[in-house]
């Protein structure tokens, strides 16, 4: 798998991703460059091997299809909905840092401004870490997940417990700096908590009602929500596994307050698809904080402000983000004009497996 499906998100890991062999179905009019036979093999193979099910939506110009692959529940015989909601991880990161830039936009912010000018106290070296380090994972904090018992037994144990924000940036804090501010980069999830309580210092509001009012309600997104503690994945949707011992362990319903605006939120894709063609486009932010969002530095020379860029064998540039919590991966990318665009969600398995048609899938997309 390439760095972008490496990179799961909020929690850090893909929780075993395998399974059940089970074929699917792909809609929509025919025609388009995009092969349909090809991204039903590549996402049979995830549910043939690391996946209990999964729905992909793919944009290709003006055309549109939706596809899916394995089962809704383990041993069940219902197909994934192809209008399912999913927790998608820290694709969430790309909403906060929208959020973050339209108040740099707005002169609320300033990217390279310290954390402590706003959020005093909070972070040990917050005079040396700019808010452009926390969007870029450039400002050396450690990640909190590290911090936390992931494996699937020690998660079960924690699964329902509510968090504050503070705690999970204290797990971080406890340990010294991975590097000095802006001299490295590497992925903390510590980073976009932060910037969740930044938005609500700065908005004097839940970070949760700035998402909404800046973009979910712009957008129409009526299948997205911030769950804060709340358990359950509401409406239709796929579950997802993990395996502890002898037991197979549905683990879709947690708290996701352990994740919080690193990793929380629920969304479709069809409304994911919403997003990333308004944030390919520019259509969510002024000119100069669309051009800071996209820009790499030879520090960052992959990640933006809270977008990923990778660059494919056959050469094609996408942007966007993957994500990851326990019983879900995701992924929501785009070509750089926003015309062709893929949006997945993959419920996880209780065991390891092969994770290859990702990459087929990602290819046929975006390569001609």
């Amino acid at each position: 798998m390439n760095a972008m499906i490496k990179r799961v998100g909020a929690l850090g890991a893909v929780v075993g991703l395998v399974g059940l062999a089970a074929g699917g179905t792909a809609t929509a009019a025919a025609g388009g460059r995009v092969d349909r036979v090809v991204v039903q093999r590549a996402i049979d193979e995830l549910t043939a091997g690391a996946a209990a099910g999964a729905q992909v939506r793919i944009t290709d110009g003006r055309q549109t299809f939706t596809a899916r692959s394995g089962v809704a529940e383990w041993g069940g015989g219902r197909p994934v909905p192809t209008d399912g909601r999913f927790r998608v991880g820290s694709i969430t990161k790309v909403f906060v840092s929208v959020v973050v830039l339209q108040l740099v936009g707005e002169g609320r912010i300033d990217l390279d401004a310290p954390v402590s000018r706003h959020l005093p106290g909070l972070l040990p070296d917050g005079d040396r870490i700019t808010v452009r380090m926390l969007l870029q994972h450039t400002s050396g904090l450690r990640s909190y997940t590290g911090e936390l018992p992931l494996d699937p037994e020690g998660f079960e144990a924690i699964r329902y417990k509510h968090w504050e924000p503070a705690e999970l940036v204290a797990l971080s804090t406890a340990k010294p700096l991975d590097f000095a501010p802006g001299t490295d980069w590497d992925y903390s999830n510590t980073n976009y908590v932060v910037a969740g309580l930044l938005v609500e210092k700065i908005t004097g509001k839940p970070y949760a009602r700035a998402v909404e009012q800046r973009i979910l309600g712009p957008l129409r997104m009526r299948d997205t929500t911030v769950p804060g503690d709340r358990v359950d994945v509401p409406g239709p949707h796929a579950n997802g596994y993990v395996r502890i011992g002898d037991r197979v362990v549905d683990i879709t319903r947690i708290n996701p307050s352990v994740a919080h605006s690193a990793g929380e939120m629920i969304s479709t894709t069809a409304d994911l698809d919403r997003f990333v063609a308004a944030v390919a486009e520019g259509k969510l932010l002024k000119p100069a904080q669309f051009a800071e969002m996209t820009g790499l530095t030879d520090v960052s020379p992959g990640y933006g402000l809270g977008l990923e860029w990778q660059e494919l064998a056959c050469g094609a540039e996408v942007i966007g983000h993957g994500g990851g919590i326990p019983g879900y991966s995701s992924l929501m990318l785009a070509s750089e004009d926003g015309r062709v665009r893929l949006e997945a969600s993959f419920t996880s398995a209780p065991a390891d497996g092969p994770t290859g048609g990702v990459q087929e899938l990602i290819d046929e997309v975006f390569c001609d």
